[in-house]
């Protein structure tokens, strides 16, 4: 499809010379005498680029650059001004013009601006098809994942947001159980209204019957006003309760009665209170132990786990660590006005080879603190780690017979230096990994900055 480019002027030997040159590139022309009849063919027509003269009568070319900017994003557009209007022109391209050209025009100039600003308009539709197929390829709303289990908790996700099934969603510290919760709100029939998130756990019995549910002016000590409570808040919109497994009973029996009939009292109050409130839960504990332990309502358990997501840990879904990593590479260096292009292979391997108890939320840690700590534009094994090196006395790894594979008896005698413990238990811990150095620092538990500093200290050849 040849691209559409719209001049607008209304010097018609001006406009002749610019669409004689460009119909010998191949571009298909429209023109129009002013502002208000470019505006019409453009609400009819696909305009790639836009090329305007600054001063027309009925609209000048910076009013027509901004409605363009406004509701053709990506159209382009190129100024044209005669002498002594250049600072206006240079007031357009902050406006958002790709360039401007001074009058009488060089064809040749024209020409080459012309290519540059369909260039850059290619490139800007080029990003948002990326963004689009990243999306539904390897990311949902902020969550990145192209392995099974995360393709599997997408689609269901996808499935389960336009309804208003409360969710039950599981998973360990660090999953990112919160992003899925925005996710569903964000699919939803609720994406315009509150989003609003609460800890559980972090607040305590009292306080959190008021923060959930508002309070009446003395229903405690301190409670000098009346306060609207976040189920109040959220009316029409999305509540979700991180950490529900840590409510208290009498908080529980509350959001029982919420969730059953759709209405409330605040705290010291007597006026039943209605809500359209959609509830998502998230927890990291195993509810059905503490219903079993009666330390969770059945009743409640039962009621929220309407529809259940559980969230994989990372060490699960292995294949999703190097998107994600150089992911937050990207982001965090731009953060901090860093140029970081990527991980090198030895530092994915150690990534890939963790086992990140903490999950996404520890490797995002690690990448952060590896940006920080990076002098180059590739993130290396040096710079994953800053921990110090400890006694090789206190290395518990176990083989299958259940010693350590690092014994004192094995690497060292009586009598020897602290050095030359160290450096022994280097040189043991590297043959058994075959001189894979970040399972070798694993082993003797140490950063692998720590490893290194210690192998140029010791000399130590691998």
């Amino acid at each position: 499809m040849s691209t559409q480019i719209l001049v607008v002027d209304d010097d018609r030997s001006s406009v002749d010379a610019i669409t004689e040159v460009l119909k010998r590139e191949g571009h298909q022309l429209f023109v129009a005498d002013g502002g208000r009849a470019a505006i019409q063919i453009l609400e009819r027509k696909r305009i790639d680029l836009v090329i305007t003269d600054l001063q027309m009568p009925d609209m000048d070319g910076m009013s027509l650059l901004k409605h363009i900017s406004n509701q053709h994003t990506h159209t382009q557009v190129i100024i044209l001004t005669g002498f002594g209007t250049i600072d206006s022109a240079v007031e357009a391209m902050s406006a958002g013009a790709f360039n401007y050209l001074q009058k009488p025009i060089d064809l040749n100039v024209l020409r080459s601006t012309t290519a540059g600003a369909l260039e850059r308009r290619a490139l800007l539709l080029q990003n948002v098809n990326l963004r689009q197929q990243l999306d539904e390829k390897f990311g949902f709303a902020n969550m990145i994942g192209q392995s099974k289990p995360m393709t599997n908790l997408f689609q269901l996700i996808r499935r389960v947001a336009p309804t208003d099934a409360t969710v039950l969603i599981t998973g360990e510290n660090g999953v990112g159980k919160e992003y899925i919760a925005k996710a569903i709100h964000n699919h939803s029939r609720r994406k315009d209204k509150q989003f609003k998130p609460i800890n559980c756990g972090a607040i305590t019995p009292t306080l959190l019957e008021s923060e959930l549910f508002g309070h009446e002016r003395g229903a405690f000590t301190g409670a000098t006003a009346r306060k609207i409570g976040i189920f109040e808040q959220s009316d029409g919109g999305t509540l979700f309760l991180d950490e529900i497994g840590e409510m208290a009973p009498e908080a529980q029996v509350r959001l029982l009665r919420v969730l059953e009939e759709g209405e409330f009292t605040r705290v010291g109050g007597s006026q039943s209170i209605k809500g359209d409130v959609r509830v998502l839960a998230a927890t990291n504990k195993d509810l059905e132990t503490a219903v079993n332990n009666r330390e969770f309502r059945a009743d409640l358990f039962h009621r929220i786990n309407v529809f259940r997501l559980r969230v994989p840990p990372l060490r699960e879904r292995v294949e999703d660590i190097p998107l994600l990593a150089n992911h937050f590479v990207q982001e965090i260096s731009r953060r901090y006005g860093k140029i970081i292009a990527n991980i090198n292979l030895e530092a994915m391997e150690y990534l890939i080879q963790q086992e990140w108890h903490g999950n996404v939320r520890e490797l995002r840690n690690m990448i952060e603190t590896a940006v920080i700590l990076s002098t180059s534009e590739t993130i290396t094994l040096a710079d994953l780690s800053t921990d110090f090196f400890q006694s090789p006395t206190s290395i518990p790894t176990q083989t299958t017979n259940g010693h350590s594979s690092l014994d004192s008896e094995r690497f060292g005698h009586v009598g020897m230096t602290m050095e030359e413990l160290e450096k022994e238990a280097i040189i043991r811990a590297l043959k058994e990994t075959d001189g894979n150095r970040a399972k070798a620092a694993d082993m003797l538990r140490i950063g692998v900055r720590t490893l290194y500093r210690k192998l140029e200290s010791y000399q130590i050849e691998t």
